[in-house]
């Protein structure tokens, strides 16, 4: 008789839909990628709880995915999702020998996650990403996870959730890039701010727009770019056209994850004003790109090449300036860790004879 299949199984809220689907989770697809790549001996099926939004399993680089199409519904439908998704994972049992589950978020695929490998004796391990570590988060308390199955994608997310929830997150993984998606050969800083990113509130990029403001006072010609799409374009749109800076910042709309890194390989200076941040993997992607980053949120506590942490917009604003006046400054390639040690960090949490049930 044939041993079982050893099998990782990764539950989050959505996947890509195919291997050309590059802006769905980028830092999770690179990931999952790297470990099946680096890890090939293991099985990997990803259960995508809401998106795509199709139903069928259909391999993603190797990977196993199945989709449940759940479209983020509640009451009678959101509970057949969760049977569904208990009758899958009771299947991969059965053919499979499952080494652990890693649940992205601390939300509802924690809690599954957590409540299948306590009947079956299974490593679990949740991944917390950014809001999740917040206190409005309920799933904490009801999933009552323990700090050995916790892991946190930055410093921050870490000291944040033990403040709101008292529990400690075990150890910190974070992100890294992958640096075959960039352009190899040397690109024109053409553009001198640029911003990526989801068009919401939390985002603020309405800062963005009044730093560029500030700045074409001092800079007529600054060339500026926000790339991404999301429910503020409009409002955001009219602010440029109150500012009078139409010929200044360029709403791009949203690009294959490819072509953003390019225009980050173009760009000088990263503007990221969000108000709230984990630990964004398109800001060390703009360290890679040769960009200089500005921020208010610090993921880490170690300081990072090229990384600046402001307090306000009007710190944003001097700091930018400062630096495209700088004749002597230099872009250089700043390599914070690449994917692949976040990979191997994952997997050793796995086959370690470490506590993680």
């Amino acid at each position: 008789m044939n041993n079982p299949e050893k099998t990782l199984i990764i539950l989050s809220p959505g996947f890509p839909k195919n291997e050309a689907d590059t802006t769905c989770l980028p830092l999770q697809q690179n990931l999952v990628r790297s470990i099946k790549e680096n890890y090939p001996q293991t099985n990997i099926i990803v259960l995508a709880f809401q998106y795509p939004y199709f139903e069928k399993s259909y391999k993603w680089f190797d990977a196993t995915v199945v989709s449940f199409n759940g479209r983020n519904k509640g009451g009678i439908p959101r509970l057949l999702l969760r049977h569904q998704i208990f009758l899958a994972l009771k299947k991969i049992n059965n053919a499979s020998e499952i080494i652990g589950l890693l649940s992205f978020w601390c939300g509802e695929c924690a809690a599954i996650g957590q409540a299948f490998a306590n009947k079956h004796g299974l490593k679990h391990f949740c991944w917390i990403l950014g809001q999740d570590a917040k206190k409005n988060n309920k799933y904490p308390r009801q999933i009552a996870i323990r700090p050995a199955n916790l892991l946190a994608l930055s410093d921050f997310l870490q000291d944040q959730f033990e403040k709101n929830h008292k529990v400690r997150p075990r150890c910190v993984v974070t992100p890294g890039i992958e640096p075959r998606q960039f352009r190899a050969i040397p690109v024109h800083k053409d553009i001198d701010i640029i911003a990526v990113g989801s068009l919401i509130p939390l985002k603020q990029y309405d800062i963005f727009i009044e730093v560029v403001a500030e700045l074409q006072a001092k800079f007529p010609h600054l060339k500026a770019a926000l790339i991404g799409e999301g429910p503020e374009k409009e409002r955001l749109s009219a602010l440029i056209s109150k500012f009078q800076l139409e010929n200044n910042i360029l709403i791009t709309g949203e690009f294959p994850h490819t072509d953003v890194l390019l225009w980050m390989q173009r760009a000088k200076v990263f503007l990221h004003p969000s108000s709230y941040e984990g630990f964004g993997v398109v800001m060390l992607e703009a360290l890679y790109a040769g960009c200089h980053v500005l921020s208010f949120c610090k993921p880490n506590k170690k300081e990072i090449d090229h990384w600046h942490i402001v307090a306000s917009a009007k710190q944003m604003t001097e700091k930018a300036a400062a630096l495209l006046l700088d004749p002597g400054i230099k872009y250089d390639s700043v390599t914070f860790r690449n994917i692949n040690q976040a990979a191997d960090e994952m997997m050793e949490l796995f086959t370690a004879n470490s506590d993680g049930i």
